[in-house]
């Protein structure tokens, strides 16, 4: 592996680890000496990138491989009856209800009772 090809992907791995820290929730990258650059048939050239499904960003790191992140920041502090849900053509990351994925989750708002013991808006009087 020549001098450039190391730099490149030094300064990959370095960028994955600072994308990676700032977020809400680690996110995961990868890297494959043995991929191509190339993606639904087409071609990529060194530095170039591309959108895979599932919101993985890779780049083309010709001759040494390809190197892959997720885009998406998920979040990790949530009460246990909201989840997690992709928007996949989007990207777009929204806190559902477990019971109703129609519905958003706000934690800290006035769903913070779990709703499997009883109404989300009961005040209790004291």
């Amino acid at each position: 592996m020549d001098l450039m090809a190391r730099h490149d992907t030094l300064m990959f791995f370095m960028v994955c680890l600072v994308w990676t820290t700032c977020s809400a929730a680690p996110m995961q990258c990868h890297f494959s000496s043995q991929a191509l650059c190339e993606y639904d048939g087409k071609q990529y050239s060194m530095g170039e990138s591309w959108m895979e499904q599932g919101c993985v960003q890779c780049t083309c790191l010709h001759p040494v491989g390809v190197g892959c992140c997720e885009t998406v920041h998920r979040p990790v502090d949530f009460p246990p009856w909201c989840e997690v849900r992709v928007e996949s053509l989007t990207c777009q990351v929204m806190l559902v209800m477990t019971s109703d994925p129609r519905l958003p989750c706000i934690p800290g708002e006035d769903n913070n009772v779990d709703p499997r013991h009883g109404a989300l808006n009961m005040k209790l009087e004291g």
